[in-house]
């Protein structure tokens, strides 16, 4: 697949999760949903979060990395807004849950920051 076809594939799917994302944003009413509506909740926002994220890191990417490969950089912006959507999921299931603290958020941050150097030094 070329890069131009990953990025408007990437694109769309991102805008069409956006969408799913609203639509059950609107449909599910957090104060009576069973586990199955939070599920969809956290992970339409977790996918519409990362798919976007990752597009957009892949331009801020490329405007300052110029000696990069381009498939070094999608790589690089996928996993990254990976991680990145499943600190803002774990954030917003905390808040939700009456379990948030910044001791909470600095572990879970250092978790992500020690996956992400284990990925970066696998090259």
């Amino acid at each position: 697949m070329s890069l131009k076809k990953y990025l408007f594939f990437m694109a769309f799917l991102s805008l069409l999760l956006w969408a799913v994302f609203v639509f059950i944003a609107k449909a599910v009413d957090p104060e009576i949903t069973n586990w199955v509506g939070l599920a969809l909740f956290y992970s339409s926002l977790f996918l519409a979060l990362s798919g976007s994220l990752a597009v957009l890191g892949f331009f801020v990417r490329s405007l300052f990395s110029k000696k990069n490969l381009k498939i070094n950089l999608v790589k690089t912006s996928f996993r990254q807004s990976f991680l990145f959507s499943f600190l803002l999921i774990s954030i917003l299931f905390m808040l939700a849950e009456n379990l948030f603290s910044w001791l909470n958020v600095i572990i879970i941050i250092l978790i992500l920051s020690i996956l992400e150097y284990i990925f970066m030094s696998e090259k």
